[in-house]
């Protein structure tokens, strides 16, 4: 019985990976979130719709700015009535991805106040809970569920964020502590971040708390709490089967990126100026590097901000690549969304190649 739950283990993991990979290794999620009474509009004010074609259902979006319509298809599109639960659904074999020894990054990219923050850490009630805590749940749940087949696995988290182009590390003791950047083989690396074993779900959902705890927020005309920060969660995961002596490493990625906003939109002055022009440089870096992978050229610009050197890894390789585009329906943020939706669909563009698996004396390791 346990040799052919080993064998059955081993085919449903080569159809995920198979699934994965016809899906493409970077696909795009676009969700739109709720009109809110700080809108100021009612539900018929929206500039949103989706298309009603088979063909395009859940996957296809229509934006109206300026009494055009612009439209866009992505891999997935979440209406304003899409629950956190249904989100996670969609993303589950991704994640399941990181156990099985794969690269895994997921990142939210919006204007201020489009719901990226929710859509990643959630809100205070349960069923609010993020794609973050979900995807935790969903691995530590696996993990055990493993154990009978022979897997034993260890796992660390860390936390960090790029504030105007500096990295603070979230579970230092001295978070305002600047982190410094290394090369090695031509990638980019974080120096002296602090890594935590975690063992179980609650330790790490405290850890996420502290993080949050010092994670850079402020006021903006936008937002009247956003993330002023780049923030990135990171959880490593290395697995071994003391029965047929396979080994895995894993990562999962997930990055709440800090809302792009044009400057006069905001009213931004002092910090908070500096703030969104440095958030506005490093998120015109991540188009500049996405555009060159899209046109497939030779040199891609990762070395122009700290979030690109990063993010190197996951783009440049053989890394699953999922990006959330949220977006606002609030006509007064008509341009912004569709400046989102124009760069999510040049994400949506491009490939970044195939997972491959080297073998090594019975050890086989997911690169």
């Amino acid at each position: 019985m346990e040799s052919k739950l080993r064998d059955l283990e081993e085919r449903e993991k080569k159809i995920y990976k198979n699934i994965m990979e016809l899906k493409g290794t970077i696909r795009v999620f676009c969700r739109v979130r709720p009109l809110l009474l700080v809108d100021g509009v009612g539900t018929e004010g929206t500039i949103i719709s989706y298309p009603t074609s088979m063909e395009a259902r859940h996957r296809g979006i229509d934006l109206v700015q300026s009494g055009q319509k612009h439209s866009f298809t992505f891999d997935r599109v979440f209406d304003d009535k899409a629950l956190q639960k249904d989100v996670f659904e969609e993303i589950s074999d991704l994640v399941r991805n990181a156990l099985d020894g794969h690269k895994v990054c997921i990142f939210a990219y919006g204007q201020t106040g489009s719901g990226k923050t929710y859509t990643m850490m959630g809100g205070p009630k349960p069923e609010d809970k993020g794609l973050i805590p979900h995807s935790l749940e969903h691995i530590f749940k696996t993990s055990h569920e493993s154990e009978k087949l022979g897997w034993e696995y260890k796992m660390q988290a860390s936390m960090l964020e790029i504030y105007n182009e500096t990295i603070r590390d979230l579970l230092s003791t001295n978070p305002s502590y600047a982190l410094d950047m290394f090369w090695s083989r031509g990638k980019g690396h974080v120096s002296a971040i602090t890594t935590v074993d975690v063992c179980n779900i609650e330790e790490i959902l405290s850890l996420l708390q502290q993080a949050t705890r010092n994670r850079f927020v402020g006021s903006t005309k936008m937002n009247e709490r956003s993330s002023r920060s780049h923030f990135v969660f990171s959880l490593k995961i290395f697995g071994e089967n003391k029965i047929n002596e396979q080994q895995v490493q894993g990562v999962l990625n997930v990055i709440d990126l800090a809302g792009s906003q044009r400057v006069s939109s905001t009213l931004a002055i002092g910090d908070r100026l500096k703030e969104t022009q440095a958030i506005n440089r490093s998120l015109s870096a991540l188009a500049a590097v996405i555009s060159a992978l899209a046109k497939k050229k030779k040199h891609v610009p990762y070395r122009n901000s700290k979030l690109t050197y990063i993010l190197e890894p996951y783009l440049s390789g053989d890394s699953k690549v999922l990006m959330f585009v949220n977006i606002s329906p609030n006509p007064s943020s008509g341009g912004e969304s569709l400046c989102s939706l124009r760069f999510a669909a040049k994400v949506n563009a491009c490939e970044i190649g195939i997972p491959r698996v080297r073998v090594d004396n019975r050890r086989i390791f997911y690169l």
